[in-house]
């Protein structure tokens, strides 16, 4: 097999994503109005067992930037959305690796107990095989509403490992294999760093997993899902209100107009809401700490809103995987 390369670009205009209200040229920036909150998210902390070139949240097995919620936090959050009639229908919990968090399983009883439709980003490996048995010992129901999307940042061993380090491949595969042998609803995230298309990216998985008798079918975008890169650093278009007709896309259709997420910084005393997944650490867009406070609308003033959900078209959303 040829050697398979990582993708680079240019470097960002300085000038960009400085005004929450303008672009670099003066034209009047795009905000996105919350429609909906369908999705909540919870970071349940940055700590993770690996430490991934280009991490867009930086997790690593030292970075507690983003220290563990605990199962009361999230409950609070749970009531708040029972409380405020908000309709939301979906959980999703990420990290850092979430199992890794020493409360998730009560977490997770917790958000599956009151009937949302839930969704765990995890890399499949030692932390969630600790948590085997008490995954295998939810309710029927539960697993029923329960949805696991494994990353795996290629379909070969060498690539997925230039990514993830050394021995990350073999355990993931069988993480994501004991999965799909028990039954589990899963899906695969990957990666469009690399110099392939996406036709060779779905034609490799699909070969892996039918290897692997994996039940995931490759070339559905919804059980594959291919992000692009979430380089802050590289050059990228501000986006504009023009933008909305020029390139076809709607407002509604983005992540913040239909979901938040809840992280806990280091030093905080309680928990912060971001308008999405993609940034954690941008104070610039804290929402408060309530969601009363949070449903309000998102000015696209960071390289992520225009490269990873408007230009790139991708989101984290459950609704794919359901």
């Amino acid at each position: 097999m040829n050697e398979i390369t990582i993708g680079r670009g240019t470097r960002l205009d300085p000038t960009k994503f400085q005004d929450p209200d303008q672009t670099a040229d003066g034209s009047i920036r795009a905000q996105v109005s919350l429609e909906r909150l369908d999705t909540l998210w919870f970071n349940t902390g940055t700590l993770c067992n690996l430490e991934c070139e280009n991490c867009y949240i930086e997790s690593s097995p030292t970075n507690d930037r983003l220290v563990y919620l605990r199962a009361a936090e999230v409950d609070v959050f749970l009531n708040e959305i029972n409380s405020l009639q908000l309709g939301t229908r979906k959980i999703g919990f990420t990290g850092g690796e979430p199992f890794m968090n020493p409360d998730f399983m009560a977490m997770l009883s917790s958000v599956l107990e009151r009937n949302f439709e839930t969704l765990i980003l995890t890399n499949a490996m030692r932390p969630m095989a600790k948590c085997a048995d008490a995954l295998l010992n939810l309710p029927t129901p539960f697993r029923g509403r329960l949805t696991f999307r494994v990353s795996l940042d290629h379909y070969t061993k060498p690539a997925h490992e230039r990514i993830r380090g050394d021995r990350s491949w073999g355990p993931a595969i069988a993480g994501l294999k004991w999965l799909s042998d028990n039954g589990f609803a899963i899906s695969a995230a990957s990666r469009t760093c690399w110099d392939q298309d996406e036709t060779q990216m779905r034609n490799g998985f699909t070969e892996l997993f039918a290897t692997e008798n994996i039940r995931i079918d490759a070339q559905n975008p919804t059980s594959l899902i291919l992000f692009p890169e979430m380089d802050e650093s590289l050059d990228i278009p501000e986006i504009t209100e023009r933008c909305w007709e020029v390139l076809n896309v709607s407002p509604k259709d983005l992540m913040c107009a239909q979901s938040r997420m809840v992280v806990k910084r280091k030093g905080d005393k309680a928990p912060t809401v971001s308008p999405c997944t993609l940034l954690p650490y941008a104070k610039a867009f804290d929402l408060g700490t309530t969601l009363r406070n949070a449903l309000t609308p998102v000015k696209l003033n960071h390289p992520h809103c225009a490269k990873f959900c408007v230009l790139g078209g991708a989101s984290c959303s459950i609704s794919a995987d359901m």
